[in-house]
């Protein structure tokens, strides 16, 4: 169900959720400081309570409106890539929901960079929690159409076309000290903001002696089983595993489509071909998918990209997509 601006705030004031538009992916949005609404969110999607949402605010001067510390180091980074795609995660101040920071000691803020959900949050006067628009663990939706297609079209959404970027921010903890980890890659990459930071990341595997600072927050999207579309997805190290695959699983009468980077042999079934460029395949990715998930043939195949930094956030959502799994 289609709906207007005006219409999409007046509904989110009333405590109702209304699919958004953002650069990333499509948002299922509700008030951040409305309990009853957030957990509209979770009932909708059929997410687990213990997942942190994000939030999205319009701009850097209501951060402190959240948190109780806003470090250095994340003010050089919001000033860097705010509006865009890229998520705080940051100490909470005790009057934000537990329900929105997923019970959580922190909370995940991003100034979204689209005209649409710009315009929106000021419209309304609000401050929304919006994840990906679709059901726990599925394709997450970069069209109004996706969002229908796995929602139902009894969800008002708000239409802003197609999403720009494609994936999911990048997700960017950073500690009252200063320190900060990588929790999710995005198209805003570990050397951007390495660079922007003036300071290396803390890793899981630091051998810096472990403190409540630098402790890991959950964060959005890190299930096991992500991003996926309802067809069995196989993801291949190369071309020649792939053809192989396609050969074996056509012998068992089974029916394939395949997502293809770049150029090169192809089976013969109905492929899709991506270019060879990481913000091209990212913007394209999850369309991609879908339309390959609507064949409803037996198997997905995907050969992989090459495992490097350029490429990190693709490899993190197909990854999950197919289960962690690489034939």
């Amino acid at each position: 169900m289609r709906i207007s601006l005006e219409e999409a705030a007046e509904r989110l004031k009333r405590g109702e959720v209304v699919a958004i538009p953002t650069e990333t992916v499509y948002g299922l949005a509700a008030d951040a400081n409305n309990d009853r609404a957030l957990k509209q969110i979770f009932t909708t999607k059929q997410r687990p309570a213990d997942h942190p949402l994000i939030v999205h605010i319009a701009d850097i001067s209501q951060v402190n409106d959240w948190v109780t510390s806003f470090p250095e180091t994340a003010v050089k980074l919001a000033q860097a890539f705010w509006p865009g795609a890229l998520t705080l995660v940051l100490p909470a101040k005790n009057h934000v929901s537990r329900i929105v920071r997923g019970n959580e000691p922190t909370i995940a803020l991003r100034v979204p960079n689209h005209p649409i959900a710009l315009a929106l949050l000021k419209l309304s006067g609000l401050s929304v929690a919006a994840p990906s628009a679709n059901l726990f663990t599925q394709l997450s939706p970069t069209t109004a159409s996706h969002v229908e297609a796995g929602l139902g079209d009894t969800i008002p959404v708000l239409d802003g076309g197609a999403c720009a970027i494609g994936i999911e921010s990048t997700i960017v903890s950073v500690a009252e000290n200063g320190d900060w980890q990588l929790l999710r890659p995005g198209m805003i990459s570990e050397a951007e903001i390495t660079q922007v930071a003036g300071l290396a990341p803390q890793h899981k595997n630091s051998t810096v002696s472990i403190t409540s600072e630098v402790l890991t927050p959950k964060a959005p999207g890190q299930h096991a089983l992500h991003y996926s579309p309802r067809t069995p997805l196989l993801l291949f190290k190369d071309k020649a595993a792939l053809m192989l695959a396609y050969k074996v699983l056509t012998q068992a009468n089974l029916k394939c489509a395949a997502l293809l980077i770049g150029e090169g042999e192809a089976p013969a079934c109905t492929v899709l071909r991506l270019s060879n460029q990481p913000a091209e395949v990212a913007e394209q990715l999850y369309d991609s998918l879908h339309r390959l998930d609507a064949l409803k043939t037996d198997r997905l195949l995907l050969e992989l990209p090459p495992a490097t930094p350029a490429w990190a956030a693709v490899l993190d959502r197909l990854s999950r997509a197919g289960g962690g799994e690489i034939q």
